[in-house]
């Protein structure tokens, strides 16, 4: 004999019913990611207002959405509210790239210490994979979405050493991450389209695949991607001693190749 099911397990099983639903975007969650992308892409810079009449016609929305669209990217970091500004993309100093690129590098090192040679097969197949969204994201001229598929590849680079709690620090520099990458493309757009960025971290992952540690470390230390930094302190505030310390480093570096 069956027993009705009792009002705990009726409710029980509403909430796993309800849970497998596949809800639609808000309009907030629309807008924030449509924001996240213009910056970037490079529509809106660091340091720039984001002005909301404009963003309004623009994106199709009304304020209240926005608005609130606009936390969420403060909450990620993107975005700061200052004071009779209003808000703003979060500015980067030449301090912050500083604290970026050392830490970034001081990562990528240990992950080729660790990984390189490969000696797991699919770790190469996940490189090879986000290289090639990165090539299809290039093919469609997508800035967003090919920069956002470059950090990835360089993840699935760390992610060669197979050490989790690597993978998981690198992430965290996510964002600023991007913001660099977005003002380097920028930089190296007279000179470099896409396509040949691609071309670039074909050589990368070709040099990954020999397992020549000292090539692949070079590579690194000259991927290009440090093209920015060319004038960046008229474009750039916090010029603490450090960082101008490890400018003239990295120039003097640059300089000996």
């Amino acid at each position: 004999m069956t027993h009705p099911p009792t009002p705990v397990a009726d409710r029980r099983q509403r909430t796993v019913q309800e849970s497998r639903l596949v809800l639609p975007p808000s309009l907030v969650d629309v807008a924030a990611g449509q924001l996240r992308r213009m910056i970037i892409a490079g529509e809106l810079l660091p340091g720039d207002r984001v002005v909301e009449n404009q963003l309004t016609q623009q994106l199709g929305i009304s304020r209240p959405p926005l608005r609130e669209a606009l936390r969420v990217l403060e909450r990620e970091g993107l975005i700061q509210s200052v004071p009779r500004k209003g808000a703003i993309v979060t500015p980067l100093t030449l301090h912050d790239v500083y604290e970026i690129f050392t830490l970034r590098k001081e990562l990528e090192l240990l992950a080729v210490r660790l990984g390189i040679p490969v000696r797991n097969p699919e770790r190469l197949d996940r490189c090879r994979a986000r290289l090639e969204l990165m090539a299809e994201a290039a093919r469609s001229g997508d800035q967003a979405t090919f920069t956002e598929c470059s950090f990835e590849f360089h993840v699935a680079v760390i992610g060669l050493s197979g050490h989790q709690r690597l993978e998981a620090a690198y992430r965290t520099l996510q964002l600023q991450m991007l913001l660099c990458m977005t003002l380097n493309h920028r930089a190296r757009a007279d000179r470099e389209d896409l396509v040949q960025n691609v071309g670039r971290h074909r050589r990368l992952l070709a040099l990954i695949e020999v397992g020549d540690r000292d090539l692949i470390l070079h590579e690194l230390t000259h991927h290009g991607d440090r093209t920015f930094l060319d004038d960046i302190e008229s474009t750039l505030d916090g010029h603490t001693d450090v960082a101008l310390s490890w400018l003239a480093q990295v120039r003097q570096d640059d300089e000996g190749r």
